[in-house]
């Protein structure tokens, strides 16, 4: 096996022949290293490349193995991390010249589960300054780049785990997803990208930026792999008080169990307001395939979705004010344009209106519950467009032109409000080659069977089994 196709391993397939030490550890990290040297230049992904310390992990993860020590299906297997995963020793800038220079003094909880798994680091991602943002045109470390075409973006605020992933730089990421930055980069970059349930997940250890919405989630290259992700860094931490204290589980099993006699609901309102045709062409035709393998696939009304951004955007803007109420009036300069003045609107907004939004999110989350009493899952598109140009202010959408920042998390906030499971997985390209996601949403805590309907779509497609140019 040459060491590109080494690099385009599942996480499956890899931890097999790592089990069966036809494998070694070290030939998967330097062939992902040599990825990263051909690659990393024009993506510009990594913030921190830690080859030294991956290296020393590879030769340790070996030595272990051999000894007959397999630890599980992340032995050794090459992941990256967000760069707002706290990593002790190792600098966290969270995208920001603010952080620049920031070291932490622990790990975060995810990634002391990595550890105990025995995966390999890699190195610190590229985001979206503080993850306010999905484009991840960084500002201090200079925009990633999409691995379809590099003068396009990759969505954000995940966007260095996105492109990282796709190009075969790491074997898997975590991204965090708080208006839609693990799902964004996953439909642009053509991955799959889940937010688990809002709490399943700790989040201690990871910079935030709104309380009531922060998730932490996987970013692999087939659902499977992220399933594997899931079963390592879900479960309960009292350092996190959003944390859920409930029984952990495997979310491998039952995975091939198909969509047979599930109720699919296809929301018609919102999600195709302003939507390319051929995103919407790509939504049905998953609709086809799903209702083909045995799925109950109807158009569902919810005309609560309307309110999704004001209801989200008031949210979530005020709270990350509060978390950069010190910089803004400290360091005010020393934030990009964007996102300076996101927080200043945010601080602007008054506590009557963040409490109207936290009471309008009630109502919207009971009448979404009300549909999903009837639904077991809904499906929508990911992103409205392919991925757009970078430096591009404003895309034209369906011939209408909308602010880029706009446009790019319109059709993933709903689901941070409801908290539900969400995954985004390929289904499609658009006509100048840019990857096509679309969304499977569940009820809270069955992320298990958004996984197992992800897995019955990506296993009839090929979508997923396509490599980027680059």
């Amino acid at each position: 096996m040459n060491s590109k196709d080494m690099c385009f391993l599942t996480i499956s397939e890899a931890a097999a022949l790592l089990a069966s030490k036809e494998l070694s550890p070290v030939d998967l990290v330097e062939a992902h290293l040599a990825r990263i040297a051909d690659t990393g230049a024009p993506l510009n992904t990594f913030v921190t490349l830690l080859a030294d310390e991956a290296r020393e992990s590879a030769m340790k993860a070996e030595r272990v193995i051999q000894a007959g020590r397999y630890r599980g299906p992340l032995h050794g297997i090459p992941i990256g991390l967000k760069d707002l995963y706290y990593t002790k020793g190792i600098r966290t800038t969270v995208g920001s010249k603010i952080m620049g220079d920031f070291i932490p003094d622990f790990d975060a909880a995810v990634t002391e589960s990595f550890q105990e798994a025995g995966a390999i680091l890699m190195g610190k991602l590229q985001m979206h300054e503080f993850a306010l943002g999905g484009t991840s045109e960084n500002p201090h470390h200079g925009p990633a780049r999409n691995p379809w075409n590099t003068g396009r973006i990759t969505g954000g605020s995940s966007g260095g785990s996105g492109a990282a992933v796709a190009a075969g730089q790491c074997m898997a990421s975590l991204g965090s997803d708080t208006g839609g930055s693990v799902r964004i980069p996953a439909g642009a970059c053509g991955i799959v990208g889940l937010k688990p349930t809002y709490g399943l997940v700790s989040r201690h250890g990871v910079f935030p930026l709104s309380h009531s919405l922060d998730t932490v989630g996987p970013m692999t290259r087939t659902v499977r792999d992220t399933a594997i992700i899931l079963n390592a860094i879900a479960g309960h931490d009292s350092r996190d008080l959003s944390s859920a204290d409930r029984p952990r589980q495997d979310y491998t099993a039952g995975l091939d169990n198909g969509v047979r006699g599930l109720r699919i609901g296809v929301p018609q309102e919102y999600f195709y307001d302003s939507i390319d045709d051929e995103i919407t062409d790509a939504i049905k035709a998953v609709a086809g395939i799903l209702q083909g393998l045995g799925a109950i696939v109807e158009d569902v009304s919810i005309p609560v979705l309307d309110q999704s951004i004001p209801i989200s955007g008031a949210i979530l803007i005020t709270e990350a004010a509060e978390v950069h109420m010190d910089g803004l009036r400290d360091r005010p300069d020393d934030f990009g344009a964007d996102v300076r003045g996101r927080l200043q609107i945010g601080a602007a907004t008054s506590a009557v209106d963040y409490i109207k939004a936290q009471r309008a999110r009630v109502v919207f989350n009971r009448e979404v519950a009300e549909v999903m009493k009837i639904y077991d899952l809904l499906l929508a598109p990911t992103v409205g467009i392919g991925a757009p140009n970078l430096g591009d202010q404003v895309v034209a959408v369906a011939g209408e032109q909308h602010q880029k920042l706009a446009v790019m998390p319109r059709l993933t906030r709903p689901f941070n409000l409801t908290g539900a499971p969400t995954i985004s997985v390929p289904c499609g390209f658009t006509s100048d080659g840019m990857p096509i996601g679309m969304q499977l949403s569940g009820r809270a805590f069955e992320d298990a069977l958004v996984l197992r309907a992800a897995q019955a779509y990506e296993s009839a497609t090929e979508w997923h089994t396509r490599r980027p140019p680059i």
